[in-house]
């Protein structure tokens, strides 16, 4: 079959590479270059982590949305003068943290996804010609002391009965594995088995490329819409004119939201902006990736430099960066390595701005539209779209080819919304 794939980031491109594997034709559309600056995909931490599995939605949440409008520095910020656009979305997100129980199953759909994310991407990098790409150094997620890792207690049973192995670090332990952290955190989990992308840009880029040297066509313009006769579908609709095909995935972050409605879906999806800093390592040395418990973001060596990656900016696509939420990363950031202390504003550190697609259940949209099954939906997947990108294309292909999927999909279906 011909299938137009709308959108190349991490789960565009996995889509067009299992669906070039299976001997279809291929044509990716989309407007920007492939790893560019405008892509949440470029702007990742770069963590591709099996214990990435806990929701952002959790119980009594609902008493800290007047805080978080309140204090303009934390870890999640909602404007104002947003606040009624939002609030059907942020409902939905409350209720579906409102129970533990709700955030149990949500954990184990995301297990289901993530669990061998570093394997897939390794042998995926190794695929394209770009191993360098990924890195297997394990994960640290990093605390003060016991006591703060025992009030997360919640978060890591989940990923124990999930199947995610970790280690206890003491102080020395820790420090032995990142001797550039502060002595202010003396107790870490390590998780072995995480591994990390040094250029997420220049990863999901390459996977174009070699999409393109196996045959796919790319078409720079924007998806408009559809051509659709009864439920059959005949052609994707772009700025560029009409292209014929059989099947189209909808794979475009948060541009999707407006495809899925001309395909019959209304999805509750919002922008989680989030931000990040890249400090070049004449400023900044960082051995391990590391996520600190007190600030909540992904702390990774890239080839750039150090990325501090993080925040959740809740606004429209439209609005203008608020810099103040990278000048944030960047306080924590000389919190959390002495070398970073007086560290100047410099010109050299570079900060970017990116839009997470974010649903209102925390997990992403993939199955058949409500109008054909000739059009697929493979968007919305919030704060691990990187590391669930090939997994993703996977379960695409498979419902393209009618194979029976490798796990239940029934809960990532766009009917779960009506």
């Amino acid at each position: 079959m011909h299938v137009v794939v709308i959108g190349a980031g991490i789960v565009g491109a996995s889509t067009a590479l299992e669906l070039l594997k299976d001997g279809h034709e291929v044509t990716i559309i989309e407007p920007e270059q492939p790893g560019g600056r405008h892509a949440a995909s470029y702007g990742n931490s770069g963590w591709l982590s099996p214990a990435s599995i806990i929701p952002m939605s959790m119980p009594g949440l609902w008493k800290k949305v007047p805080g978080y409008l309140a204090d303009p520095s934390g870890p999640l910020t909602i404007r104002w003068r947003h606040l009624a656009r939002l609030a059907p979305w942020l409902l939905r997100f409350m209720l579906a943290g409102s129970t533990g129980s709700k955030v149990e199953r949500t954990a184990r759909i995301l297990a289901s996804l993530l669990h061998d994310a570093p394997s897939r991407h390794a042998a995926l990098a190794e695929k394209i010609g770009r191993p360098d790409l990924i890195r297997r150094k394990g994960l640290l997620y990093v605390y003060q002391d016991r006591k703060a890792f025992e009030a997360e207690a919640f978060a890591w049973r989940l990923r124990r009965d999930n199947g995610v192995s970790y280690r206890e670090l003491s102080s020395a332990e820790l420090h032995e594995l990142e001797p550039n952290l502060s002595s202010r955190y003396s107790f870490a989990a390590f998780v072995e088995d995480g591994v990390h992308c040094v250029d997420p840009g220049g990863y999901v880029a390459a996977m174009v490329d070699h999409a393109v040297d196996l045959g796919a066509r790319r078409i720079s313009a924007r998806a408009t819409g559809f051509n659709l006769t009864g439920n059959r579908l005949s052609s994707v609709r772009t700025e560029a004119g009409i292209v014929a095909c059989d099947k189209a995935v909808i794979a475009a972050g948060i541009h999707s939201k407006k495809l899925a409605a001309l395909a019959g879906d209304t999805i509750p999806m919002q922008s989680e902006r989030g931000y990040h800093v890249v400090i070049p390592y004449h400023l900044a040395k960082g051995e391990m990736p590391i996520m600190p418990s007190d600030g909540r973001m992904g702390n990774n060596p890239t080839l750039a430099g150090l990325r501090i990656a993080g925040q959740v900016e809740l606004a429209s696509v439209e609005e203008r960066p608020h810099w103040t939420r990278a000048d944030i990363l960047l306080k924590h950031a000389k919190g959390t390595y002495p070398a970073l202390s007086n560290i100047s504003e410099s010109k050299s550190i570079d900060r970017w701005m990116g839009h997470r697609p974010s649903t209102a259940d925390g997990l992403p949209v993939i199955g058949f539209s409500r109008c054909s099954d000739d059009v697929v939906h493979a968007f919305g997947h919030g704060h691990v779209g990187l590391a669930t990108g090939p997994v993703s294309g996977a379960l695409v292909a498979d419902l393209i080819a009618g194979r029976e999927c490798a796990i239940d999909l029934s809960a990532l279906s766009a009917t779960r919304f009506r």
